[in-house]
């Protein structure tokens, strides 16, 4: 790699950065060159030259959100044996890092969901597609549990992913708005009482 190439994937790095807390603190959707100019000292025909448009750069944060979710919550969860050990291990680091406090850690797809949910557009598709990507990972490790017989036959696994993501969302909810200390406690023993109603005989300890 060149110095040249080099300076201008840090530069871009740099803007994505900043890009990514300043969504975290404001929403996703109020996003602008001009302001990521301000925050970077870099020139707004500098920040446009690296990631063009306002919908690219929007797009390219929630691509750098993505990979930075799938480090911190799906990939340690795939070190555990598939089936209901990597499940509970999902539910586990999801909930771990809905409940670390700082912008990091903010989750821009429950915020742009109550952003964007009653509007049209490029944005709200991709934010569409981001969380519809989390609960098709969330449905594989179900089915696999089911096909390893640690969950029921009969497991309706649609309704399973609505339920888990439903005390993600609320505990994202308690934690960061009600500042709950006692949210993740309470989120775990509904996800643990919840299981159980799932889990096969054949499973039951």
């Amino acid at each position: 790699m060149d110095t040249l190439t080099a300076k201008s994937e840090a530069t871009f790095a740099t803007i994505i950065d900043a890009a990514l807390d300043m969504a975290a603190a404001e929403g996703i959707g109020k996003l602008s060159l001009g302001e990521l100019a301000k925050r970077t000292g870099i020139s707004k025909s500098g920040v446009f030259s690296r990631v063009g448009s306002l919908e690219t750069l929007q797009a390219a944060v929630l691509d750098e959100y993505d990979r930075r979710f799938a480090q911190e919550v799906f990939l340690p969860a795939l070190q555990q044996p598939r089936g209901l050990p990597r499940l509970i291990a999902l539910v586990n680091t999801w909930s771990q890092r809905a409940c670390n406090e700082g912008l990091n850690n903010a989750c821009l797809y429950s915020a742009g969901a109550f952003e964007f949910d009653d509007q049209h557009g490029p944005l709200r598709d991709r934010l569409q597609q981001g969380v519809l990507a989390w609960r098709a990972a969330l449905r594989k490790t179900i089915l696999q549990a089911m096909e390893l017989g640690h969950l029921r036959p009969d497991t309706d696994a649609g309704q399973l992913v609505y339920e888990i993501y439903s005390l993600i969302v609320g505990l994202m909810h308690d934690t960061r708005f009600l500042r709950d200390e006692q949210a993740r406690r309470h989120m775990q023993r509904a996800f643990s009482r919840l299981i159980s109603t799932y889990k096969s005989f054949n499973d039951l300890e």
